[in-house]
């Protein structure tokens, strides 16, 4: 894949109303400060899905895009496919109960050869002027993980390469750049890349300063060794290493006793932070990245404001000493080879 990714990437999940809904105005912001953060040289990419707000994100995305007038060869998008927008027939969506806020559509999965065909082709409607240079299946993890037995686990692998065989002939034909797979589950990337040939993945919840297992850290020494581009997002675990309760999208609490080793964790990771004078959110970031193959990190803000400083983080310096203190403090592993 000849495309060059930038350090830091923006995530869109928040433009289709993630956890709740953002004025356009803010939004349009998000996405200028994103590509005005963005360093000469490399070209700003959004990561967006048609599951993100039944395609809101995308919409949202095309459309803010079009209002700041920027030019569509300016920009690079992935379009992470799987679900295509319909009706909204019951008072919230169907498809991710309770964290999409006021939704005037819902989304349904399509996982085949065809139903990617037609993720892919709405949304380039969704993306008005703009089309995406990287494609993917997302969530195959989830979609396997749906399986009644094994027959049909079967069934579900085989929609899963079906859908990969469609990507692969918009490759050939020219309308896409590079084919990868978006998961939360490594081992069902770990499975696909078996059978498909793909040019980047993307890792999400899975990487991070939190949670890194030595299985983990040597696939994706095998992947580096194939030059398939890595992807990390979702290194904040959905923003509680920012300090929210919410955990991979699972709502924490400091009065569950389950809970509780999460928050000790975060409270020992602040206090070394703070010792050191480090913003944990750039600790995060700077681990997220230093792993071979590793080219790029996706990262989501609500703020404006907040958009400038992530992509700064993704190039700050971090001293050898505060990983130390880490794997002292049994906070990351001992043997951690990269820092």
């Amino acid at each position: 894949m000849q495309i060059n990714l930038p350090v830091v990437s923006s995530g869109t999940s928040l433009l289709g109303n993630l956890y709740k809904e953002l004025p356009y105005g803010e939004k349009r912001a998000i996405v200028k400060e994103y590509i005005d953060a963005t360093p000469a040289g490399s070209t700003p990419l959004f990561d967006s899905a048609g599951k993100y707000g039944a395609g809101l994100a995308l919409e949202e995305l095309g459309k803010c895009l079009s209002d700041l007038g920027v030019n569509k060869d300016a920009v690079l998008i992935s379009n992470k496919l799987a679900w295509v927008r319909k009706p909204l027939l019951t008072p919230e969506p169907t498809f991710e109960k309770g964290i999409w806020h006021n939704l005037k559509n819902d989304a349904e999965q399509k996982i085949s050869y065809d139903g990617i065909l037609e993720c892919f082709r709405q949304g380039n409607e969704l993306l008005g002027d703009y089309r995406p240079q990287l494609v993917s299946v997302h969530d195959p993890d989830e979609y396997l993980a749906a399986a009644i037995d094994a027959g049909d686990y079967r069934k579900r692998y085989e929609d899963i390469l079906s859908a990969y065989q469609a990507l692969s002939d918009l490759k050939s034909k020219g309308e896409v750049a590079g084919i990868g797979i978006g998961a939360k589950d490594w081992r069902a990337i770990e499975k696909i890349a078996k059978d498909v040939q793909l040019d980047w993945i993307m890792i999400a919840n899975s990487y991070t300063i939190y949670s890194h297992p030595p299985e983990l850290i040597a696939f994706l020494e095998e992947l580096h060794k194939k030059d398939i581009t890595i992807i990390n997002s979702a290194v904040f675990h959905g923003g509680f290493l920012m300090g929210s309760d919410y955990f991979n999208y699972n709502l924490l609490s400091r009065e569950n006793p389950e809970h509780r080793p999460y928050y000790k964790w975060r409270g020992a990771y602040y206090t070394i932070c703070g010792e050191f004078g480090i913003d944990p959110a750039a600790a995060a970031i700077y681990f997220g990245l230093h792993v071979p193959g590793v080219k790029s990190i996706a990262l989501n803000s609500s703020n404006p404001a907040r958009v400038r400083k992530n992509v700064e983080m993704g190039h700050q310096e971090i001293p050898a000493s505060f990983w130390a203190r880490l794997k002292a403090e049994g906070l990351i592993a001992a043997n951690y080879p990269y820092l």
